[in-house]
């Protein structure tokens, strides 16, 4: 089963957004560390994740923005 690569993302995001609360809170030292340790090595693995994702998309820089419009005329 392929896990997909928003489950990295939203992981690794979960993991040190917990971090930040649980350093602001005072939490022991080494529940802090740990958990800084391992978001680090969820960082990487999300990274190597998403790079070696195989996605491909037909949209150029012509398309420029898609949530705004551009317009040559002024």
């Amino acid at each position: 089963m392929k896990i997909p690569v928003m489950f990295y993302v939203i992981l690794t995001t979960f993991l040190l957004v917990m971090l930040t609360i649980m350093a602001a809170m005072n939490m022991p030292f080494n529940w802090v560390f740990y958990t800084m340790c391992l978001g680090q090595l969820f960082v990487l693995v999300m990274v190597f994740k998403v790079l070696k994702e195989n996605y491909t998309t037909d949209k150029t820089f012509e398309n420029f923005y898609q949530d705004k419009p551009y317009n040559f005329r002024k």
